[in-house]
């Protein structure tokens, strides 16, 4: 699951916009540490919530694997 992670959450993010990821026009790693959000999702602790800004919208990863984009849950991680 790691290595997908930045996939799944530019997928979500492209999903609020009803386009492909490649056509969201930014590289997820240009706006949060694609580290700390593998990090966060191998810590024990169930209650962390990540949240990070990008030209377009807002973004939160939580400790439940949801991918919240502008205040609306797009993904469950895999």
């Amino acid at each position: 699951m790691d290595r997908a992670l930045p996939e799944q959450i530019a997928r979500a993010m492209a999903e609020s916009e009803s386009v492909e990821p490649d056509q969201l026009g930014i590289s997820l790693e240009d706006y949060v540490s694609t580290d700390a959000i593998r990090d966060l999702v191998r810590h024990d602790s169930d209650s962390w919530r990540l949240r990070f800004e990008t030209p377009n919208h807002v973004v939160a990863v939580t400790a439940d694997n949801q991918v919240i984009v502008d205040g609306e849950p797009v993904r469950t991680l895999s």
